[in-house]
């Protein structure tokens, strides 16, 4: 039975992990027979009155609050190796690009949360499978740029040109659809960056999830 790791960024899609996106992975995981570890940094964020959409003028605790979408305890990210785990799986969300990374505000000229960059780096250099939900490329064409990682993130030219100025290589992908970079054993789908609803994010992360199981060494 493998160990996937769930990177998450907290809980809700303007400031943390996207709800849905983390959820159908953990789904479609636990559905497969996959053993999961939920992750996070320990870190506080501003927080984002979902309803209002503008920001709550409050800071939350990003690792407490993915623990609302792992219902239990999430381990923080620091303290995991690359060794426990077989597979690793990013949902996506604004937290991906505000939390995990600060892509949302420097883009390309981003920097990785060193504890996350140190896990993506290990699981890469172990050649271990990476899944990348939605918005989440962005965090491995921040980390790993320097490998040309081929990655999706839809079809929004801005973003796109973003992910290629960090030294990734775009691929239009379509909803319920997948990427794999075979030469770096990664996996994307665009999910919420395409839409428009559930049903139809669902059957590019069922196909992701399955090909990072797949890609799993024996």
């Amino acid at each position: 039975m493998p160990t996937i790791g769930v990177l998450l960024s907290g809980c809700g899609v303007l400031d943390g992990s996207e709800i849905h996106e983390a959820t159908l992975a953990l789904y479609f995981l636990n559905k497969a027979g996959a053993k999961v570890l939920c992750l996070a940094p320990e870190m506080t964020a501003p927080a984002v009155d979902h309803a209002a959409k503008v920001p709550s003028g409050e800071t939350r605790n990003v690792r407490v609050e993915a623990a609302r979408i792992a219902r239990g305890a999430v381990t923080d990210v620091a303290t995991v190796t690359a060794d426990a785990l077989d597979g690793l799986i990013l949902p996506g969300g604004f937290g991906a690009a505000k939390n995990l990374c600060d892509f949302a505000e420097k883009g390309a000229k981003g920097t990785v949360s060193p504890s996350v960059a140190t896990l993506l780096d290990a699981m890469h250099a172990a050649g271990k499978p990476i899944g990348a939900i939605c918005i989440a490329p962005a965090v491995l064409a921040l980390a790993l740029g320097r490998f040309h990682p081929e990655l999706t993130i839809g079809n929004d030219p801005g973003t796109a040109q973003a992910l290629e100025a960090a030294g990734a290589k775009h691929i239009t992908c379509a909803v319920d659809e997948i990427h794999v970079d075979a030469a770096n054993n990664l996996v994307s789908t665009p999910a919420y960056m395409l839409g428009p609803g559930i049903a139809d994010i669902a059957k590019g992360i069922e196909k992701l999830v399955a090909e990072v199981l797949a890609r799993v060494h024996p």
